[in-house]
């Protein structure tokens, strides 16, 4: 990562306020680092050279003011660097958020869960070392260093040609060590991403591995990854020490040479004391800034390797979102008067879906009026999930999806008449209530016990907690659960969305006969209540309910409409 990626600005725009209120600390920090080695220059001098104690108070009351300056300004920088770091990082989480919407879940399925988790947490909590030191000593030495050096050659050019010669090997050092730094750096934060993702995965199958008697070995696993994660934060932490050394000599001897060159002059007569003086407070000025962001940058150096990986991701959801709308624009979008004269309900026009060079829809043409129950069939692998995937706009497509004759905008735009239930139901650690109305601001109970009651769950209490990972209720109630959250959204959609649309993915693969039959009548009565219901499934009792077939045969060479 460059010293100051422009990415962070783009994204986080609460950084552009913390760089300019940092420039300006850092101007009145230089002033006061002037001041304070100029008046601290004269008093020594004139001290020695007898002036009365009386002509030397006012300014050891200016010197004072100036400490006193200092120390706001300093106050000032922690406080603006504290607040703008969180600010930073909340807006990054925002992105980031956002980001895992745009690319969608097929795209955070091939993602390991932990290691975006550790990057959006712990990763993001890591840049307040940057924001906290790194960035401050960053604008502090682009300001004060240069106007320090022309100081210094102003009032004695010797001095003032010795710092700007040795200055830059400095910066040589730093971006030798840097490149060592960000390698171990890149394996340490690879190594606790490694973690992350083998302990979680531990936990989740802990009941298997007993079962089998192998939760010993994973025990051994985590402890030898536990071991390297140890091993490469160690050599960041020698790195640091090291490089720390390195700069501090190095300022140290450039100090060196300029105060021998100093007294040197002084002894011969060829340079004023006060003036000597003044240049020698000011050498090791000239250099703190710059060995200070030498040392912070392993302090901020895993906030700065997470940030690589959050603008990466950010960076490629901007893509999609910039190719979405140029293929949209290029895309043929029908006339007035064929949006017009378009059916309600939902209908795909040369829909095509591809993983790679996979093809797994191919221009699909499809038409799933308001008021009938459409049951997509197909051999497992067809494609059908991924045909649900593409109305949600989950996965990448081309052609068209219209809602009442009207193009949609591709990508997970908002739908707000679209409800669905997956597969596998999520479930979040709450109430029913919380579960079945997500997303709600003003739940419903009357609604939400209706739509219970729709899949045979009246008997449980709107308050009935929920785990989790669905914790609390069976495999069967849960999916139930998602179903009544579906008919939940269902009813509550607003009339000016359109028509609405129930699209269930095997919403019975985990229910008895019985809790099947609830679910069908559920479904056919939505779509009897004018709703466009589509259920992609496997049974042979929802196809005999069905108004409509969409069969999508394993070759996808032909898509048959069964009416």
């Amino acid at each position: 990562m460059r010293p100051l990626d422009p990415r962070l600005l783009r994204y986080a725009s609460g950084a552009r306020a913390v760089l300019a209120l940092g420039g300006v600390i850092a101007l009145v920090q230089t002033a006061c680092t002037l001041g304070f080695a100029w008046f601290v220059a004269q008093l020594v001098s004139r001290a020695i050279a007898g002036d009365p104690l009386a002509d030397l108070f006012p300014m050891l009351w200016m010197l004072l003011g100036i400490v006193g300056v200092r120390a706001a300004a300093v106050l000032a920088s922690d406080t603006v660097n504290a607040r703008g770091s969180a600010i930073v990082r909340s807006q990054l989480r925002a992105s980031l958020v956002e980001a895992f919407e745009t690319l969608g879940p097929s795209w955070v399925s091939q993602r390991s869960s932990a290691q975006l988790t550790t990057l959006t947490g712990r990763g993001l909590d890591a840049l307040d070392a940057y924001f906290g030191r790194y960035v401050p000593q960053l604008i502090l030495t682009a300001i004060a260093m240069p106007i320090i050096a022309l100081v210094i050659f102003l009032q004695d050019p010797i001095s003032g040609i010795t710092v700007i010669v040795t200055v830059p090997l400095i910066p040589v050092f730093m971006v030798l060590i840097g490149l060592a730094t960000q390698a171990v750096q890149r394996r340490q934060w690879d190594t606790l991403a490694h973690l992350s993702r083998g302990f979680l995965e531990l936990v989740a199958g802990m009941s298997t591995l007993k079962l089998f008697g192998r939760q010993h070995r994973q025990v051994r696993r985590v402890r030898a990854v536990t071991e390297e994660y140890r091993a490469e934060t160690m050599k960041v932490l020698r790195l640091s020490f090291v490089s720390g050394f390195a700069l501090e000599l190095l300022s140290s001897l450039a100090v060196a040479i300029v105060a021998v060159g100093i007294g040197f002059r002084l002894i011969d007569g060829s340079l004023l004391l006060g003036t000597g003086l003044f240049v020698l407070i000011l050498a090791p000025e000239a250099f703190l800034p710059l060995r200070n962001v030498g040392a912070n940058y392993h302090a901020a150096a895993e906030g700065v390797t997470a940030a690589e990986e959050v603008f990466e991701i950010l960076d490629e959801a901007r893509a999609v979102v910039v190719g979405t709308a140029a293929s949209t624009s290029a895309s043929g979008v029908p006339s007035a008067s064929a949006i017009a004269d378009g059916p309600r309900g939902l209908r795909l026009a040369g829909l095509t879906i591809a993983y790679g060079d996979t093809v797994v829809i191919d221009a699909l043409d499809a038409t799933f009026p308001a008021g009938i129950l459409t049951a997509i069939v197909g051999p497992s692998g067809a494609g059908k999930t991924s045909l649900a995937a593409a109305i949600l706009g989950f996965v990448p497509a081309t052609g068209t999806i219209l809602h009442d004759g009207a193009p949609l905008a591709a990508g997970p735009a908002e739908r707000r008449w679209l409800s669905w239930a997956g597969q596998r139901p999520l479930l979040i650690a709450g109430s029913l209530r919380s579960n079945v109305a997500l997303g709600d601001d003003a739940p419903d109970d009357a609604r939400i016990a209706e739509a219970l009651v729709a899949v045979g769950l009246g008997a449980l209490p709107l308050d009935h907690p929920i785990g989790a990972v669905g914790d609390g209720v069976s495999g069967g109630q849960g999916q139930r659960i998602a179903i009544a959250r579906a008919l939940y959204r269902l009813q509550t959609t607003p009339p000016s969305a359109g028509t609405p649309v129930l699209l269930l993915d095997e919403p019975s693969s985990a229910l008895d006969t019985a809790s099947e039959a609830l679910v069908i009548d559920a479904a056919t009565a939505a779509a009897h209540a004018g709703a466009a219901v589509v259920v992609i499934t496997h049974r042979p009792r929802i196809v005999g309910r069905a108004d409509a077939v969409l069969e999508i045969t394993p070759s996808r060479e032909e898509v048959l409409l069964h009416g």
